[in-house]
C-alpha cells in the first residue's frame, strides 16, 4: 500500500493518443503509452506466435541450424 502523503505517480503523455496518464508500477505495456493503447499490441503479439505446422517446423529447423553453427564456432578446436 502506498502512503497517502508520499510521492504521487509521475504523469506521462501517451505517444500514440497524446492523452495524459499516471505511470504506475506493474502497468502492462510500454512506459510511454497509456494502458488503453498498450493492450491491442500485446494481443497482436500473442496471435503472431501461432502459425501452421509448416511454419513451426521451418522455424524449429532454422533454430537448430543456428544453434549447431554457433556451437561449432564456439567449441571447435583450432589446429
Amino acid at each position: 500500500m502506498y502512503h497517502i502523503g508520499g510521492m504521487a505517480f509521475p504523469n506521462k503523455v501517451c505517444a500514440v493518443c497524446s492523452e495524459e496518464f499516471e505511470l504506475k508500477p506493474g502497468k502492462p505495456g510500454f512506459a510511454n503509452r497509456c494502458p488503453a493503447c498498450s493492450e491491442p499490441e500485446n494481443a497482436d503479439s500473442k496471435m503472431k506466435r501461432g502459425g501452421d505446422a509448416d511454419e513451426r517446423k521451418t522455424t524449429k529447423e532454422a533454430n537448430e541450424a543456428r544453434r549447431e553453427a554457433m556451437r561449432n564456432l564456439l567449441y571447435r578446436k583450432d589446429s
